[in-house]
């Protein structure tokens, strides 16, 4: 049985709901389409945290890889 390739944008994904999880306390980054699951008050410092918790992730993993 052949193994799939692992897929970078679900990868990604699943990283950026995590942060969006523990920063912002956040279930999903679906669209709902209600306004009260759809937008947030959030504190600029918390922000600022998930931003720095992105950047950190995209450093550790390294230049992306193009393809011709």
């Amino acid at each position: 049985m052949p193994r799939r390739k692992p897929n970078p944008e679900a990868a990604r994904d699943a990283q950026l709901l995590e942060i969006a999880r523990r920063q912002f306390r956040i279930e999903t980054l679906e669209t709902r389409n209600w306004d009260r699951l759809d937008f947030r008050d959030v504190a600029v410092w918390a922000i600022r945290a998930a931003l720095e918790e992105a950047f950190e992730a995209g450093r550790r993993a390294g230049p992306a890889e193009t393809q011709p």
